[in-house]
């Protein structure tokens, strides 16, 4: 039911043009919480944002119940960032898209693949396939040859396409290798045609200034991990620092742990869950169920003339 066609005529930005807009914008921030499965999509689209992020860790820990060291496959998230994607192709997805998931080859498809499902940007790492969260430690690189390589085929796939996505060039090594070969592996990736920067595992202020200033005028990004290595930089800081834009990763999955977990212990020794929200208020399914569309979807069905709904739901 989404569409790149405004009433008037007028065509509308694509999700990636709207990206590469909000890029482009010198007094725009972009600022993505991290979401990852079309519950937690759909809560922060209703919130007004205007970018989302498809957190890597989120959806290896909600898909398949496990730790995120380089378990999930390319179908594993494509599969969770498509779905995200289209909840509303209007609003841009920045999806992690790990190593490429293999050669040059398997790059270049995961590029095409994400493109053909609507994501608007994607980041690519140089950790080696068998991967681990960048805010652990242990990390083991590719050599630059074959980063650069990837950033390459990932350039390569997107001019062969018909289509467009931001690549995002992500490197892991600063922490085992230090700021100088990091820095290093940034460069060869924008030369390789990366649009955006990523830093991983920035240690100090003065470090990430430093590499806006080198990485300039390459947009940089900002991971925003509370309690991995980096420090727990605002909105705010990210604009003082020089960040174009900043994702917040663990921002949903970080809320439910506590959230259910006390519901789960409630109900184990009261054999009841108390309200959340502070006014007594429990949520009911039908209140769930708009947040996920279920006011559209009685709108659409009456529309085409269905009956289903015509008494409400």
């Amino acid at each position: 039911m989404g569409s790149t066609s405004a009433s008037n005529g007028e065509r509308r930005l694509t999700a990636v043009e709207k990206l590469r807009s909000m890029l482009a914008d010198p007094d725009k921030f972009i600022a993505c919480p991290g979401v990852y499965d079309g519950f937690t999509a759909r809560i922060a689209l209703g919130e007004g944002v205007d970018c989302l992020y498809m957190t890597g860790a989120g959806t290896t820990m909600s898909r398949l119940g496990m730790a995120d060291m380089g378990i999930a496959t390319l179908n594993d998230m494509l599969t969770n960032a498509s779905m995200i994607a289209n909840i509303d192709p209007s609003i841009p997805l920045i999806a992690d898209a790990d190593t490429g998931y293999g050669s040059a080859i398997m790059v270049g498809r995961t590029v095409t693949q994400f493109i053909r499902a609507g994501v608007a940007g994607l980041h690519l790492e140089d950790q080696v396939v068998n991967k681990r969260c960048g805010h652990l430690k242990g990390k083991q690189l590719v050599d630059v040859q074959e980063y650069a390589s990837r950033i390459r085929a990932a350039k390569l796939a997107r001019d062969q396409s018909g289509g467009d996505i931001v690549i995002i060039a992500r490197t892991d090594a600063l922490q085992g290798f230090g700021y100088g070969e990091a820095i290093k592996r940034l460069k060869a990736a924008i030369a390789e045609g990366a649009d955006v920067a990523f830093l991983e595992g920035v240690n100090t202020r003065d470090e990430a200034e430093r590499a806006c200033k080198e990485l300039a005028p390459t947009p940089c990004l900002f991971n925003n991990v509370p309690g991995g290595v980096s420090p727990d930089f605002s909105v705010k800081d990210c604009k003082e620092i020089g960040y174009k834009l900043a994702i917040f990763p663990c921002l949903a999955f970080e809320m439910v742990y506590p959230a259910v977990r006390r519901a789960v212990r409630q109900l184990k020794e009261t054999g009841n869950v108390d309200s959340f929200d502070g006014d007594g208020r429990r949520y009911g399914p039908k209140e769930l169920f708009q947040v996920c569309g279920l006011d559209e979807m009685i709108a659409f069905d009456g529309q085409a003339g269905g009956t289903s709904y015509q008494n409400g739901a």
